[in-house]
């Protein structure tokens, strides 16, 4: 069975959109994470990819929030405003931790887990290490599966395999700029330019942060122990990705009993290089597998989003404290991707 969507939201004008507000959170041993928040309602906590930081993400994931959710974007380590893991060689799992820390401070019990490109192995992993807490998982564009760690190996064992990487690397990244934009190609620039100075003026974080990703293990093990936990997974992936081939989220939805959303014509960044396809994804899934993973966990869509919130999080979290009250305009247009979805087989 295969669904077909997109185009699906018409051009409206709202009332006003969640602003994001931007925190730090510091831990009981002093680890310093940022992180961003926006909206009310079951708590989403997003993870970016490489390179980046949650700021980067602020047109999606503000609609995102726009839709009825709470939206946690958490900087990763060595990213943003968050301290590299202190460990002298860092793992996935060490990152996983931290993470898991993090959200344990701000007091969020239950979330749906969100991650893109690297954001999404980080996910899986706190999904698997702690299922309890992941109401679902959603990966985008995500470095898990066998074809994946099949290329990681490559790159490890080989220069060549190495530099063909990263050639492509800088394609997909020129590629995710909307040219024809201008309005939208300025506000990508600017985060991008705020994200590369922070890695310019603090180089050995982001290599400390790049071994995360080179040492990291084979992520199928994560994937395994997330399908014997019965956690949801909706993996969402552009067709035209020249850097994590669509076949890794194939790989990752069989192994889990999943389900793929083919973003058409989406390269590895599509949800920048259009702020409305995700959320309108989401949305979409909000009827079918995300609804579903609310409904097993008691958690009725309709009722009030702040009451919801409460629900998924520790008496008097922390969380409730940090945000913004004040909204903007946030204009919703069409989907420029199409997409369809494909539950596993």
């Amino acid at each position: 069975m295969v669904a077909m969507s997109g185009g699906s939201v018409d051009a409206v004008e709202t009332p006003g959109g969640p602003r994001f507000g931007r925190h730090v959170v510091e831990l009981d041993d002093g680890h310093r994470v940022g992180f961003a928040v926006a909206g009310h309602g079951v708590p989403v906590v997003v993870i970016h990819g490489f390179g980046t930081e949650a700021r980067m993400y602020a047109q999606p994931l503000a609609r995102l929030a726009a839709l009825g959710l709470r939206v946690v974007a958490i900087d990763a380590p060595g990213h943003g405003d968050t301290q590299p893991a202190r460990s002298r060689e860092p793992t996935v799992a060490d990152v996983a931790a931290l993470l898991v820390r993090a959200l344990d401070q701000l007091g969020v019990e239950h979330a749906v887990l969100a991650g893109h490109s690297m954001g999404g192995r980080l996910a899986t992993e706190v999904a698997a290490a702690d299922p309890a807490r992941a109401l679902a998982v959603v990966l985008v564009n995500a470095i898990v599966g066998a074809p994946w760690d099949r290329i990681q190996d490559a790159m490890r064992g080989s220069p060549i395999a190495l530099a063909g990487f990263s050639r492509r690397f800088w394609l997909e990244t020129a590629a995710t700029v909307p040219w024809t934009d201008p309005r939208q190609s300025l506000k990508l620039g600017w985060r991008s330019a705020r994200s590369m100075i922070g890695h310019l003026a603090r180089p050995w974080e982001s290599a400390r942060a790049a071994q995360v990703v080179t040492r990291s293990g084979p992520s199928v093990e994560a994937l395994d122990r997330l399908a014997r936990s019965g956690v949801p997974l909706v993996a969402m992936h552009g067709d035209r990705d020249r850097i994590v081939p669509l076949a890794t989220a194939r790989d990752a939805v069989v192994r889990t009993g999943g389900e793929l959303v083919v973003v058409r014509g989406g390269g590895h960044s599509w949800l920048l290089r259009c702020p409305e396809t995700m959320p309108a994804i989401v949305e979409d899934l909000l009827s079918g597998t995300l609804g579903a993973a609310f409904d097993r966990a008691g958690l009725d869509l309709a009722r009030d989003p702040v009451a919801l919130e409460r629900a998924c999080c520790a008496p008097g979290a922390p969380i409730g404290n940090y945000g913004r009250a004040d909204r903007v305009p946030l204009a919703r247009h069409s989907p420029r991707f199409e997409w369809r979805r494909e539950p596993a087989a």
